[in-house]
């Protein structure tokens, strides 16, 4: 906005100083109106204290922009915010009028957000009346990205109020995203509809990212760390009423046990075993195999986070599934390397000659960091190192997402639209008044969410590809498609009839897709 104009309207509000939000230009792509909720949204009330943040300042040029950098859920489930020290950078001192270069008073900045918009409403009033010839809607690009803000607040439209407020910070507008954080902070609730949880969590993210930066801000959760059985509850929870995980874990078996249908000895290489679960089914399917089942052996590769959720090593993991292959009379081996995928070399595979080798990734390949992160690329090594083993299958199950390389605001619009589809359909499934919804939303998808939207470089290790990228990298690997089995694609279908008939089963190009309505969330296929 030009110095005359800002003189004009400075004339005309009322006189005390005080300083405006900025909008950049109005960009209709960032509209929404897609909501499957509509626009309007009801806060329940819950009586717990639920996921805080407590953030530390950024080592940038301000200590925090505002009072509210830290943030946390009030009783209400909607986030609350603690008083801070201010300081401004100093681009931010300044008015368009102020030509001397001293500073404004930190007063300028009013601390009543609710005057603040009676302000803003009143400006406009000033702006559109009748003996205004200053500025008009039709040539002021400000003037109307403002006006879309404030329309989706009057609607309650909670989706659009995220991405306005995402693209502010995109922007390095400050005081628009606080102040939008503040009209977020009254519409979001842990206990409320998809839209309102999933808007919590986002918030979150939103503000760690301004206030702390890098791993200090995924640790600076104050989500109390569960008890590991609780976590284990949570997790196992998750898999029962979201098809998800049974989905990439029942296609990777059966293009395992298909290729496998004629060997003696099988070793199995699991880069993320975690508890285990996924093999007891085909334990189960060898044993009936007729002509008797071959000698399995798993090597299961996990690291410190799956060790917490089960409560010990990996020796808890070899140990059940030795004792269900004793049961079902099979031949089996384990062997633990306890280890981050990006500290695999070939001698922790223990690869044996004689023996049919598969190995699996699934939800596991988006944490290794790729070119765009380290020189090293583990993601790319590890593909060359496992077809360096010669395998006869391997598999892959990863989200559907493009959250890797992605700048912050299209990766922000990539997450909305993920997660919105992900807690519509726990939605469906878990009343929301349980506290067991809360806790899987929160133990388990929430902080996947804040480390999407906060993180950046090598503590941001949610990185999500799409297929068509994994793909290029198996082939760049010297990997060629291996068909999926149709009698497995069938039993997935049948296992789709047990839930909610708004999830879709589609085959294309020779991988799986499981998604949510019209949006894609897991992906599965096979090479060799």
């Amino acid at each position: 906005m030009s110095s005359r104009v800002y003189r004009n309207i400075k004339q005309e509000v009322e006189p005390e100083p005080y300083c405006f939000p900025q909008l950049s230009p109005i960009d209709h792509s960032l509209c929404y109106s897609d909501s499957s909720h509509g626009s309007h949204f009801s806060v329940k009330n819950s009586h717990e204290h639920y996921c805080t943040l407590e953030s530390s300042s950024a080592n940038g040029t301000y200590t925090a922009y505002d009072s509210s950098l830290i943030v946390g859920f009030s009783p209400n489930g909607s986030p609350m915010s603690q008083q801070d020290s201010q300081s401004y950078p100093s681009d931010l001192h300044h008015s368009p009028d102020n030509t001397n270069g001293s500073p404004i008073s930190v007063s300028c900045i009013t601390d009543d957000v609710c005057d603040l918009r009676d302000k803003l409403r009143e400006l406009e009033t000033v702006m559109l009346g009748p003996d205004s010839d200053v500025i008009d809607s039709t040539t002021s690009p400000e003037l109307a990205g403002w006006r879309l803000v404030m329309d989706a607040i009057t609607r309650g439209d909670l989706k659009q109020v995220l991405v306005s407020c995402a693209k502010a910070i995109s922007d390095n507008d400050l005081l628009m995203a606080q102040w939008l954080m503040d009209e977020l902070r009254r519409m979001v609730s842990v206990s409320g509809e998809p839209i309102q949880r999933l808007g919590a969590y986002m918030l979150e993210g939103l503000v760690a990212r301004l206030a702390s930066s890098g791993s200090s801000i995924y640790k600076a959760l104050q989500c109390k760390e569960p008890e590991s059985a609780d976590l284990l509850s949570y997790m196992h929870i998750l898999y029962e009423v979201c098809p998800y995980l049974k989905f990439g874990y029942m296609s990777a078996n059966g293009a395992i046990a298909e290729a496998m249908k004629d060997e003696d000895r099988v070793h199995i290489i699991d880069f993320q075993i975690a508890q285990g679960s996924q093999w007891i089914t085909l334990i189960q399917a060898f044993a009936a195999r007729p002509g008797g089942p071959p000698h399995i052996r798993i090597t299961g590769i996990d690291d410190s986070t799956s060790a917490y959720a089960r409560g010990g090593g990996l020796n808890i993991v070899g140990k059940r599934l030795s004792k269900l292959a004793e049961y079902f009379n099979v031949p089996f081996e384990f062997h633990a390397a306890a280890m981050s995928g990006c500290e695999v070399e070939r001698e922790h595979l223990q690869v044996r000659p004689g023996e049919a080798l598969a190995v699996n990734f699934a939800f596991m390949l988006h944490h290794m960091p790729d070119e765009s992160v380290s020189t090293e690329n583990h993601r790319d090594r590890l593909l060359r190192l496992v077809k360096s083993l010669c395998p006869k299958v391997v598999t892959l199950v990863e989200q559907e997402s493009n959250t890797n390389t992605a700048p912050f605001f299209p990766r922000f619009l990539e997450t909305l639209n993920y997660y919105t589809a992900m807690f519509e359909s726990i939605d469906v499934i878990l009343p929301r008044e349980r506290k067991e919804r809360i806790n899987i939303e929160q133990q388990c998808l929430a902080r996947d969410v804040v480390n999407i939207i906060a993180c950046e470089g090598a503590e941001r290790v949610e990185r999500h590809e799409l297929l068509g990228k994994w793909r290029s990298r198996f082939r760049m690997a010297g990997f060629t498609p291996y068909p999926l089995s149709s009698l497995v694609n069938a039993t997935i279908k049948t296992l789709l009839e047990n839930y909610c008939d708004r999830y879709r089963l589609e085959e294309r190009d020779g991988a799986l897709y499981l998604g949510w309505m019209n949006r894609d969330l897991v992906a599965s296929c096979a090479w060799k």
